[in-house]
């Protein structure tokens, strides 16, 4: 044993180091060939210095780049007839101007333009949007819809526990489908708890349920590659989309911490992109070759009057459409800027933006939480504000509980609800889906609520920002380091 010790020692040993320099050599030319934004790159090669080991298993995990290396084809997808006639029709009406016409989104036409050019985000009209404030408003909602639906139930969530409002759920469907109705439901690795169970009982019933991406180690394996979205369409021409996921803790009931949220019913011609954004990612998980007929793209009676784009982005995307357009609609700010998130780690075009349009005189607020439900998160987060203050960004530090909200009010037109944080990872990492609503009565209902927000908040004041101690000022700026891998 003495000679196997000894020869391992001298062998062994060496090999292994000789290894793992050669592995941190390469993991650090692939960082810099890969020309990430410099703070990005700061982060994993401080990481890579700082923590050896440790390090080069953070970055194998969370490090890789997959908007460049694709899951899977978006074109494989969208060159089906129906939704090439759709989206086809919809950029032609576009820019012919029939929809950009209106006096009501003209004002905004650059966002639209955007997203049409870098989502194929088409603008539809007929369509009426209800906000649903809190998870107990949208559950209400959402339960009597589904059992409502006819032909098809799709679902898409980043969270679903199997709790009271999982159990709930899950039975509603597992009911539906056993009625004939088709039910699909994706759902992502990391976020969601099904199961083996529930598994069994979906499966049994007729509903066809998938992770997406699924992983051995969710706690670790991809977390930086995500379906971060919340989306319910029901029957082609009703759907749900925002912050609210399916668990009990977005339901406020005595005894529970306070959550504050926001999530919108849509019914109208939007829906279908709605749609369209689910069948992409169904393709995916499911490996299901399913055609796009017309029973899932009904003719959609008249609805309403809200203009509606939807604005997906993710690690499939070759842009980042929803940053682009969250960065295109504050520089086109006129009057008001006004952002609710729970996470506040904006790259450095987003910022620059925020504090431009402060500094040339229009009106940005932030409300963001007094008390976080992640530390680190929340001081990367902090890390912003000597400099966002310091522009004359109101910042608001909501009270009340814990504030999930992602929403953006811009003057009194444009106006974004969805799953999208104000952070390196809704931006460039995860499946996202905002909708960007041009109405004038939706805007100032939003209004309304930041107002009644801001209402249970306190002010950050830079005098007081100032004064904080050391130790807190030290643990944002590491924070700030690694913001683009939080």
């Amino acid at each position: 044993m003495d000679w196997l010790h000894t020869h391992f020692d001298l062998y062994m040993w060496p090999a292994i180091v000789v290894l793992y320099y050669t592995l941190v050599v390469f993991a650090v030319i692939k960082i810099l060939l890969e020309n990430k934004n410099p703070l990005k790159t700061y982060s994993y090669l401080l990481i890579l210095v700082l923590v050896p080991v440790v390090g080069l298993l953070i970055y194998f995990f969370f490090g890789q780049d997959y908007r460049k290396n694709k899951f899977y084809s978006r074109k494989m997808a969208i060159d089906e007839t129906i939704v090439e006639d759709l989206v086809n029709s919809q950029l032609d009406m576009a820019y012919q101007h029939e929809l950009i016409k209106d006096e009501r989104v003209l004002d905004k036409i650059n966002v639209i333009q955007l997203l049409l050019s870098s989502d194929r985000a088409f603008l539809t009209r007929n369509n009426k949007v209800t906000m649903l404030v809190n998870g107990e408003v949208k559950f209400d909602h959402l339960r009597k819809d589904l059992e409502k639906a006819e032909r098809n139930i799709h679902l898409e969530y980043y969270i679903f526990e199997e709790d009271e409002i999982g159990n709930e759920i899950a039975e509603i469907l597992i009911r539906k489908a056993k009625e004939g109705v088709d039910v699909r439901f994706i759902y992502d690795d990391v976020g969601s708890k099904v199961s083996r169970r529930l598994k069994a009982r979906f499966k049994d019933a007729g509903v066809k349920a998938f992770a997406i991406m699924p992983v051995y180690f969710p706690k670790l394996s991809k977390a930086n590659y995500r379906d971060h979205r919340k989306i319910v369409v029901i029957d082609g021409k009703l759907g749900y989309v925002g912050g609210i996921n399916i668990a009990d803790r977005y339901i406020n009931k005595q005894g529970r911490n306070y959550w504050r949220d926001t999530h919108l019913k849509i019914e109208g011609n939007a829906v279908h992109a709605l749609q369209i954004a689910f069948l992409l990612n169904w393709f995916y998980a499911s490996n299901e070759s399913m055609e796009f007929k017309r029973d899932l793209f009904p003719q959609i009676p008249p609805m309403g009057n809200h203009c509606v784009q939807i604005a997906g982005s993710g690690p499939d995307s070759d842009w980042a459409s929803i940053m682009q357009a969250f960065f295109m609609a504050i520089t086109s700010a006129k009057k008001r800027v006004w952002i609710t998130t729970p996470y506040f780690i904006p790259n450095e075009p987003v910022l620059t933006a925020i504090k431009t349009a402060s500094l040339s005189g229009i009106d940005v607020q932030i409300i963001f939480p007094y008390k976080p439900d992640s530390k680190m998160v929340h001081a990367a987060s902090m890390s912003y504000m000597k400099e966002v203050l310091e522009s004359g960004v109101k910042v608001h530090l909501y009270t009340k509980g814990f504030i999930h909200s992602k929403t953006l009010i811009i003057d009194n037109i444009l106006s974004s609800v969805g799953t999208a944080n104000m952070d390196f990872r809704s931006f460039d990492q995860n499946y996202e889906i905002n909708a960007m609503i041009y109405n004038k009565e939706f805007n100032e209902q939003l209004a309304g609520q930041f107002k009644q927000d801001m209402g249970h908040c306190i002010p950050l004041q830079l005098s007081r920002w100032q004064q904080r101690p050391v130790r807190t000022r030290l643990l944002e700026s590491i924070a700030r380091l690694l913001a683009p891998i939080l």
